[in-house]
């Protein structure tokens, strides 16, 4: 029996200090979570489960409305935390030191989740989703960092090279047999 994980990257959401859990999606991100619905209104999803930060929310809220679905929020789906507030990461510096923290996963910025911190918080939130709802299709609205670095739990080649590559939004459907990973398909196109 198979169980099925949609991993739901939100859409692009205008960045603004201080607001990491509130700020919303951008016209673009509202236009292509439309797109999302439309992408996976079909696919037979059960279950909607998203991080309580707004933008992975509102990439899946229309969904969940087409499909007469909840949205339950599990805290430790939340993004990695990078750096506490203090901790200024300029532009320039930012993707580098992400990518410092996906060479190294002990790799930590002041008040921030190293990579295995973060994947040691949210990964167990998978196999709960896994073990509760044996057989179903669950939809998670995610984050770039988190989603892959859940992924890179069961396969260690979604690092780095893949998180660069992702879109907002992005889909990947992973299908488990039991807790084993055994196929995963990449649903966005744009």
């Amino acid at each position: 029996m198979f169980t099925t994980i949609y991993m739901v990257r939100h859409a692009e959401s205008p960045y603004t200090v201080g607001e990491e859990r509130t700020r919303g999606l951008s016209t673009d991100g509202e236009l292509k979570s439309r797109i999302v619905t439309e992408l996976l209104k079909d696919e037979g999803i059960d279950i909607i489960v998203s991080s309580p930060y707004a933008r992975a929310m509102l990439t899946v809220e229309e969904l969940a409305k087409q499909l007469n679905l909840t949205i339950m929020t599990y805290e430790d789906l939340r993004e990695r935390q990078f750096a506490d507030d203090s901790y200024l990461i300029g532009n320039e510096q930012f993707m580098t030191q992400v990518q410092n923290m996906f060479s190294d996963p002990e790799y930590v910025l002041p008040g921030g989740e190293s990579s295995r911190v973060c994947q040691q918080r949210a990964v167990p939130v998978l196999f709960d989703l896994l073990e509760q709802h044996r057989g179903k299709k669950i939809a998670i609205g995610t984050h770039g960092n988190v989603m892959t670095l859940m992924m890179n739990y069961f396969d260690p080649s979604y690092g780095w090279d893949f998180f660069i590559e992702t879109k907002k939004p992005d889909i990947y459907k992973m299908e488990f047999e039991g807790t084993k990973l055994v196929q995963v398909t990449r649903l966005w196109k744009g």
